[in-house]
């Protein structure tokens, strides 16, 4: 008897009831009460029959919206010699502060380091800090054999269903053209979602020399040495490679208006592409990188860099609210003053990072929302419904629905808040949206039941989040894919064998003749075009004997005296005519 009160008790402490709120999915609105218990959605409606002792939430007035989902951070990442000051405590912290419910961390080491031990580092700094749910993707930087068969125990064993590739860092993350299409045809062999960095790493190494030696050390030579169209190249790159490999592609990240056109035009033409913007790139611009205070400047240095043109983060909600692009992150990766001061005389050791997970969904309601650029709906889509999707955790994630985790966030469209890093719940001591008033404000947050943001008070438990798997093959992502594999199979063309004659290449030919490439057209070590010879002997008169070099083909040969020519092709001019 003792033991089912205890139970009843702890029951009746798992028990919500959400009262007199309108109910916000991706697709549609309406007013309902939902009752939870022991961290699931068990009724919505009018009018319900609940049990006794739950805890009534006046919701009226209110909006009542599926908790947040950020699809990509770095809490406490090992990069540039220090470490990212918020860790999985702070950060989810912060997270939950703002009503994201659930993050995707990306595990990311150094080049060569198993991906199952480095997973393994990431649950074991993640699982007693966290205090949301959290996932994970995995980083490939670099390509054998052995990353193949650890892509697939991470897919089938691990719960990943996402690999991020790097086209920029160089000698660090960064991955060759042919490395990236190999990665590509094990992600489509896997049911796993490519996702890519997009910047041409070779060209920022080079043009970053170049600021150097201009003298040019200060953080606008970020900005400067990584342009919009270096992200627009690699983002069109990897778009070409991805869809070769018949891969779904992710382009995190996107912060310019180049970019972006490049993944509209793709999916316009059909590709499977989804484009992630993020809050930095939503909510302000690169104009801080010529900011005369360094630490400000050197505050904003992330990569890709923010874009100096003002009208670009309301070009990015244009195409966000329109499903140009499709879902929100954060790249919250966060540094001190004292961390960002590594590069105070050298730009390139700036740690890149900025703030976001916690102000994500205000800054995109106030950019989005308050403007009418997009509508409630569009809204949950955007920073919720879409990510669950994707990521193949859809209705569990990102839907207010019998049966669905109760991760709810009640929301207030009426209220306002001004951003600071006064006041802010992240450990880093700055915040890129510093004195940004945003209409929008979470009130109350849930997760998996527990009011954790409760009338302005946040109060959590390191360790109360759960690790959620992700499983592989989503609908959303691959149905197109194993179609175009079926339907668009390489087919040869059954004909009858040629019997006909075969030109035949002598000894002394075959000697004569430079070594090519693979690719047949173009020699390797021939100063001129390679046309054969005559059938009897003589040189191709078609072929070229023009060499930038200044060399001609036939100089080696002996002069022969000069002859004139008493009729020239074409008559003489000395003729009357």
């Amino acid at each position: 008897m003792e033991e089912e009160n205890v139970s009843n008790e702890q029951s009746a402490q798992s028990r919500l009831f959400i009262k007199g709120g309108r109910i916000v999915n991706d697709d549609q609105s309406f007013d309902a009460d939902i009752y939870i218990e022991d961290g699931i959605i068990k009724q919505i409606g009018n009018n319900l029959v609940i049990p006794g002792g739950a805890r009534t939430i006046e919701a009226k007035g209110k909006l009542v919206i599926p908790g947040g989902i950020d699809t990509h951070t770095h809490m406490q990442l090992p990069f540039m010699g220090t470490h990212a000051v918020d860790d999985f405590y702070s950060g989810t912290k912060a997270a939950l502060a703002g009503g994201t419910t659930m993050i995707i961390d990306f595990v990311l080491d150094q080049k060569n380091v198993s991906l199952l031990e480095a997973y393994d580092k990431w649950r074991n700094w993640a699982d007693s800090k966290v205090c949301c749910d959290y996932a994970l993707h995995s980083c490939v930087t670099w390509w054998s054999p052995e990353v193949a068969k650890e892509m697939d125990i991470l897919c089938k064993e691990k719960g990943i269903n996402s690999f991020k590739m790097f086209l920029a860092y160089k000698d660090v993350f960064m991955l060759e053209d042919n490395e990236l299409y190999e990665v590509f045809k094990r992600c489509r062999e896997l049911g796993a979602l490519g996702m890519v960095h997009a910047e041409n790493g070779h060209l920022i190494a080079e043009k970053s020399s170049e600021m150097i030696q201009h003298g040019i050390t200060g953080p606008e030579a970020h900005e400067m040495c990584r342009p919009e169209e270096v992200e627009a190249e690699a983002t069109n790159r990897a778009i070409t490679l991805a869809n070769q490999a018949n891969c779904p592609l992710y382009i995190v990240h996107v912060m310019s208006k180049s970019a972006a056109k490049v993944v509209t035009k793709a999916r316009r033409q059909g590709k499977v592409v989804f484009g992630e913007p993020i809050a930095a790139s939503l909510g302000t611009d690169g104009t801080h990188y010529w900011n005369k205070c360094w630490r400000h400047a050197a505050g904003h240095v992330m990569g890709p860099p923010l874009r100096p043109d003002p009208t670009t983060p309301g070009y990015l909600m244009d195409l966000l609210a329109n499903n140009d692009l499709q879902v929100t992150g954060t790249d919250n990766c966060t540094f001190n003053a004292d961390q960002k001061a590594l590069g105070k005389d050298d730009f390139r050791k700036i740690p890149n990072g900025v703030n976001g997970v916690e102000d994500r969904m205000s800054v995109i309601w106030e950019k989005g929302v308050h403007t009418g650029k997009m509508d409630p709906c569009r809204f949950v889509a955007v920073t919720s419904t879409n990510a669950a999707k994707i990521f193949n955790i859809y209705p569990q994630k990102g839907r207010i629905a019998v049966g669905s985790d109760a991760d709810i966030v009640i929301w207030n469209p009426n209220a306002s808040r001004t951003i600071s890093a006064k006041t802010h719940h992240q450990a880093v001591d700055f915040n890129i949206f510093e004195g940004m008033t945003c209409h929008g404000v979470a009130e109350y947050v849930m997760t998996n039941g527990h009011v954790v943001l409760d009338e302005g008070q946040v109060r959590v438990t390191q360790g109360m989040g759960r690790f959620i798997p992700l499983p592989c093959n989503s609908e959303t992502v691959f149905s197109r894919i194993r179609e175009r594999e079926r339907t668009n199979k390489p087919c040869k063309v059954d004909r009858e064998p040629y019997d006909g004659p075969v030109a035949k290449i002598t000894a002394t030919q075959m000697q004569e003749k430079s070594i090519v490439a693979d690719n047949p057209i173009v020699p390797n070590n021939a100063e001129f075009h390679g046309r054969p010879m005559t059938s009897s002997g003589a040189r191709n008169l078609q072929d070229s004997t023009f060499s930038l070099s200044g060399h001609q083909i036939d100089e080696k040969s002996p002069r022969r005296s000069t002859t004139r020519s008493l009729n020239p092709p074409g008559g003489k001019s000395s003729g009357l005519w």
